[in-house]
């Protein structure tokens, strides 16, 4: 029969028997009522059989009195393993300390996440969080119990719904779900619509107050397009005058466009540089010298040990410093000259807001010298052109 881990547990050997009296020796076992299994003839008066530790002690008398001989071939449980490890001292030592720091380790928080907030500061949860006793390096078993952590970080945001606390392995993090506060309407004086710019009217629409100006007229800068004055001199009332004015205004830009542009490309040289990461620093291991590339690019990747959902402070850095090479490239004077003008449109229309186009552009005046192109361009723009004016008494 095959051994049992009560067998193994108490321990138990593997031995030969050689003598002209096996069978005797067998039937002499069996009467003692010996643990013996997995008996086999090996050849002629031989025989192999496994026997526990404590009757093979007990079979000596036994081997005189048939005339038999043993060996042992193998040695097997849990008392030959601590014998063992008792004659490597060290490995024992490392082997425990090995499982301490694991269970350190993993008894201490190790990083604290916020998820869910948007206008809520996260070092505000934080601090919050940290008052609580939730930080970077707290002991796990110091933390209070999740629902009572929720319900007193809660308390101390007054702008949140609802806050919740998990702990998942080494990590804690905090979900939040903000409190929607109702918009006040800001409190507005009567006021004008004016024009912020000189241009002419293509389009007025007068959500409240009164229209003073029609489409295709020219206004100046600063004058009333929509009033917040209603009535005569005799009854007149001031309202929040409100609406939308469009209107088109004339830019005259200059730009400037380089007749070449430069670009960077890979040499296929490079070099490596290993770094040991603990925590917040790094300590190079190799890829020491100065970089004798004229120009380069650093490409650094990362990576930290993790264990199961242990992330650990340790880790180390594989960085590749790859050597480029800057390219001119020369432009042509047209190319040169539609970029200047996509340069222009782009800049005036980032001024001009929202809902402003080009209707119409033209080059003025135009010349290369010094490897630039330089451009004077006159673009027609149609935006908004309205302001508030508060109406003073």
């Amino acid at each position: 029969m095959k051994s049992s881990y009560l067998d193994r547990l108490r321990g138990f050997v593997a031995i030969e028997v050689k003598g002209a009296r096996l069978e005797t020796l067998l039937n002499l076992m069996t009467e003692k009522r010996m643990s013996v299994w997995d008996i086999r003839y090996s050849g002629e008066q031989r025989a192999e059989l496994c026997i526990s530790i404590s009757d093979f002690f007990a079979l000596r008398p036994l081997l005189k009195q048939t005339g038999s001989r043993t060996r042992i071939k193998a040695r097997y449980g849990l008392p030959f393993w601590l014998g063992q490890i008792a004659k490597r001292k060290f490995f024992a030592i490392g082997i425990v300390c090995f499982i301490i720091g694991i269970y350190l380790l993993s008894s201490v928080v190790w990083q604290v996440r916020v998820e869910g907030n948007e206008l809520l500061a996260t070092e505000q949860i934080l601090q919050a969080a940290k008052q609580e006793g939730v930080y970077k390096l707290q002991w796990k078993f110091r933390l209070k119990d999740p629902d009572e952590l929720s319900r007193q970080l809660q308390s101390r945001l007054p702008k949140t719904a609802w806050v919740g606390v998990e702990v998942r392995g080494t990590n804690v993090i905090i979900k939040v779900v903000e409190a929607t506060v109702p918009d006040k309407p800001p409190l507005m004086n009567p006021r004008h619509l004016v024009a912020s710019k000189s241009a002419m009217v293509t389009e007025i629409f007068a959500e409240k107050g009164r229209p003073v100006v029609k489409t295709n007229a020219y206004v100046r800068k600063g004058d009333i397009l929509i009033s917040g004055i209603l009535g005569d001199e005799v009854n007149k009332q001031t309202v929040v005058a409100s609406g939308h004015v469009k209107g088109l205004v004339w830019y005259k830009p200059t730009v400037e466009v380089p007749l070449s542009l430069q670009y960077k490309t890979y040499t296929g040289e490079s070099r490596k540089r290993f770094y040991l990461v603990f925590g917040s620093r790094a300590i190079q291991l190799s890829g020491y010298g100065k970089i004798s590339y004229e120009h380069y690019e650093t490409i650094p990747e990362r990576k930290t040990l993790q264990w199961r959902n242990f992330v650990l402070p340790i880790g180390w850095i594989n960085e590749k410093v790859m050597e480029v090479s800057i390219v001119d490239q020369p432009v042509d004077p047209k190319e040169a000259s539609a970029i200047g003008m996509e340069q222009a449109i782009s800049e005036i229309l980032a001024d001009a807001g929202k809902d402003s186009r080009v209707v119409s552009q033209k080059i003025l005046h135009e010349k290369a010298e010094n490897g630039k192109v330089y451009m004077e361009v006159l673009l027609e723009v149609e935006e908004q052109i309205a302001v508030e004016q508060p109406i003073v008494p």
